[in-house]
């Protein structure tokens, strides 16, 4: 049963269901709260989860399901075009950030019986699908990864403040005076300099750095790591060890520190707060807006710390694109060669390919659109090994070639080249045309065709991913509290439950008491193994995870 709820400032409008059909109600958050507490059974259907959940989860209550008019709206509008455009006010915010950016963009906030009637528009566009099934489990994930989403975000990744600051003095020195350099990178840019005979450079300058290193003698176009890696060039070393310690810098150094990390309290760890945008990137992968969630480098991972009592479960799934393309293309040889076991050790025992770095190059090359090195050198093997696999990738790549759509197996389409692509592709078709129109054309086509060959796979490892991390929601939800209340009567995090705190693609970690890490490792396991039943039914596909239980994130395997 469904609850439509429209946010504002103070309270929220609901309709309620009942016998009589929909009654209208005015709540304050904590009378929501409680009537998610009270009504498990209720999906909560609402503009934005971002615009509505934190309210809720400040109230202490989290609803079990939600629909996110304005994530699925994103993915009907390619998906199901035919169902008429969402309404503007839906559209008129296109970023999934924090609750005060969301309000302000729903306002005015739309009055219920538009968000009913939106609510009412996109279950048709559903329902009148080719495959309804399909799309409405792709909506209620990309609307259950939104409730994760802001859970982790509400609950926080446990971080040590201390360890952090340890690990940039080893690596950098103590730390410095607003506006200069700690003393490694100080170091380190003298040597630099000496070595290239350019007293007055700055390193962090690419204009100058690739000045210096040219008039030194190097023969280079860039100053990227593989680039500099080829000369023997007594710089190089000190060079790519000061770009180390500069990205280490910039991305989490002590102002990323200040800024993202917030004190512990009664005795808990620290907590980042994770900002993720579900559904950020076309494929439906998640991206950030803020922090780097999506990157925390190995070089401060023993900064993530388990409150004490507790303990991080870390579960990293092992190749889900290939595995993922096997189900979708109901090839059973592929997906034997990674039964319950490293993929491309699999590809070298069926005698496919001699190495396992040369499977692995080939099947990237075989998602990614690599058709020249070792990778090219590679993918006839793997064609006429699993045909099945390479086809539907292959079909995929020709379909963006001549500017067609293609899904992912639930349904998410990918977006059409813009006028631009088609008017190079018009005037190469002309009669008028110069070879350099038709070798622009050709060199346009490829790159759109790569970009829909990776799209199908990408994007249903994205669904996999996002079905993985529901039914583990509502697993680790169905085990008892470890406590009800934080400090000073605040909510525990995760509802004093085990919870998940970071995801990156392919991996989670969770949060649990420590008498229950085993417990946890082994839903993670089943959820892991559920999302793939869910998606595939019956096919013999597996999705084998790498799982330990830690106290520091750099413990993990």
């Amino acid at each position: 049963m469904d609850v439509v709820a429209v946010p504002r400032s103070a309270d929220l409008v609901v309709a309620l269901p009942d016998a009589g059909g929909a009654a209208r109600e005015t709540l304050t958050w904590d009378d929501a709260a409680r009537l998610v507490r009270e009504r498990p059974d209720l999906r909560w259907v609402w503009p934005s989860t971002a615009s509505c959940y934190p309210r809720l989860l400040a109230a202490g209550a989290r609803p079990a399901r939600c629909h996110d008019l304005r994530l699925a709206a994103r993915i009907l509008r390619l998906a199901r075009p035919e169902a008429g455009p969402a309404p503007a006010w839906l559209e008129a915010g296109t970023s999934v950030g924090t609750e005060d950016t969301l309000l302000a963009e729903l306002a005015p906030a739309p009055d219920l019986d538009k968000v009913v009637a939106e609510h009412e528009r996109q279950q048709r566009a559903v329902a009148e699908a080719p495959e309804p099934g399909r799309l409405r489990l792709l909506l209620a994930a990309e609307s259950a990864g939104a409730l994760v989403a802001a859970e982790m975000h509400a609950d926080g990744l446990p971080w040590s403040r201390a360890r952090h600051e340890a690990l940039l003095e080893q690596a950098l020195g103590p730390r410095p005076p607003a506006g200069f350099r700690p003393v490694v990178l100080e170091r380190l840019a003298g040597e630099i300099a000496g070595l290239l005979g350019a007293p007055r450079l700055n390193p962090d300058s690419q204009v100058e750095l690739l000045r210096a290193l040219r008039a030194a003698g190097l023969d280079v176009t860039s100053t990227s790591k593989w680039e500099l890696a080829r000369s023997d060039h007594p710089v190089v070393a000190p060079l790519l060890e000061y770009k180390r310690l500069a990205r280490l810098l910039a991305a989490n150094g002590w102002a990323w520190l200040d800024t993202w990390v917030e004190p512990g309290v009664a005795g808990r760890a620290d907590r980042f707060r994770t900002d993720y945008v579900p559904g950020g990137v076309v494929t439906g992968r998640w991206a950030t807006s803020g922090g780097g969630a999506l990157q925390i480098p190995k070089a401060v991972r023993g900064a993530v710390v388990a409150d004490p009592g507790w303990r991080l479960v870390v579960a990293d799934a092992s190749q889900i694109e290939p595995r993922v393309l096997a189900a979708m293309a109901r090839d059973t040889d592929l997906a034997e060669a990674g039964r319950d076991r490293d993929l491309y050790a699999g590809l070298v025992d069926a005698g496919v390919v001699d190495s396992r770095q040369r499977a692995k190059v080939g099947m990237l090359g075989a998602l990614y659109g690599g058709t020249t090195g070792e990778s090219g050198l590679v993918l006839p093997r793997l064609r006429q090994a699993y045909p099945r696999a390479l086809g539907l990738v292959d079909d995929a790549a020709r379909t963006g070639e001549r500017g067609g759509t293609v899904r992912t197996w639930l349904g998410r389409t990918s977006p059409p080249p813009g006028e631009g692509w088609r008017d190079v592709q018009h005037r190469a078709a002309t009669v008028e045309a110069s070879a350099v129109d038709e070798r622009r054309a050709r060199s346009q086509a490829r790159d759109w065709g790569r970009f829909t060959r990776n799209f199908v796979v990408q994007g249903t490892a994205a669904e996999w991913a996002l079905c993985w991390m529901a039914e583990l929601r509502r697993r680790l939800r169905a085990m008892p509290p470890e406590a009800t209340a934080g400090a000073e009567g605040a909510p525990a995090p995760g509802e004093g439950r085990p919870h998940l705190v970071f995801f990156l693609h392919d991996e989670v970690v969770v949060h649990s008491p420590a008498d229950r890490a085993e417990q946890v490792a082994d839903a993670i396991r089943d959820a892991a193994a559920a999302a793939g039943r869910l998606l595939f039914g019956d096919f013999p596909i597996t999705f084998p995870l790498e799982v330990s239980v830690v106290e520091t994130y750099d413990a993990a395997a």
